[in-house]
């Protein structure tokens, strides 16, 4: 299988094009303006616009889904109606992939589909999310899997960081921050596109993987820390007994994929402007 489709070149999915490029993939990916499509025409990726508003649409989207492989990279957008609207949009994705040569697809998911029960989570605990985007994620996943003429997996990664995503800039100068003791679950940009490659290769489908950092730093800690290495106005917390966390285990993804993170700890991970 060495052609592959990538809805959403954005911040994750143009990386991991280029990364499959180089790896001797043949890859199309979608944009949604014109300049962006030159950018990936420039860098050896297939370009197609394609937009879901929610219904799919856009030029030659029937050749686009000519591929062995649909990776899925697009997160709900933020709006009221967030979990009706990334609902149509998921019917009418799978309606173009049950009509096409594809016959996998990788779900780009986020961890936001579990709530917070502070403790460990593993995959089985992706009930109730307690934030409306987690609840659009979580529905996606379950209408992926319930079609039978292709094979889902999916990949729930926790908050993405690296390259000029630095979160020490999230709550800067902030006060009154509270859950200063919770733990944090984060990953690099370069282990995602690792892991995604992994799947590809050992042929790993129909499975459901959670993917974080192995350590999990107090989110006072870490956020003090990455302000520091930014020369910039650090948070100001406030203590408080109630913790609101969930703590996200990858222990099946280590083991089927027989994966070691590239960034383990997210706090030695030094951020600079």
């Amino acid at each position: 299988m060495r052609n592959i489709s990538i809805l959403g070149c954005g911040w994750l999915g143009l990386p991991l094009a280029e990364h499959l490029v180089a790896k001797g993939y043949s890859v199309k990916g979608s944009t949604r303006s014109q300049n962006d499509a030159s950018n990936l025409e420039s860098r050896g990726i297939d370009p197609y616009i394609l937009i879901l508003d929610p219904d799919l649409r856009g030029e030659n989207a029937e050749s686009f889904f000519d591929s062995d492989i649909l990776i899925v990279n697009f997160p709900p957008e933020r709006r009221e109606d967030i979990v009706q609207y990334h609902k149509r949009q998921a019917l009418s994705l799978i309606d173009h992939i049950r009509h096409s040569n594809i016959n996998k697809v990788i779900f780009v998911s986020s961890t936001s589909v579990y709530p917070d029960l502070n403790r460990e989570v593993k995959e089985d605990d992706a009930k109730s999310p307690s934030k409306p985007s987690g609840q659009a994620l979580l529905n996606f996943e379950n209408l992926l899997n319930q079609y039978s003429e292709f094979s889902t997996t999916i990949i729930r990664f926790a908050g993405l960081i690296g390259y000029d995503r630095k979160p020490g800039r999230f709550l800067s100068g902030k006060k009154q921050v509270v859950n200063g003791d919770a733990p944090v679950n984060l990953i690099h940009r370069d282990d995602c596109l690792k892991i995604i490659c992994k799947v590809i290769e050992n042929n790993l489908w129909d499975k459901v993987y959670n993917a974080c950092s192995d350590f999990h730093p107090k989110r006072r800690d870490y956020y003090l820390k990455a302000a520091a290495g930014l020369g910039i106005i650090p948070p100001e917390f406030v203590e408080s007994e109630d913790v609101s966390f969930k703590i996200i285990n990858s222990d099946r993804l280590k083991k089927d994929l027989n994966y070691t993170f590239l960034y383990p700890d997210p706090s030695a991970i030094v951020e600079s402007r």
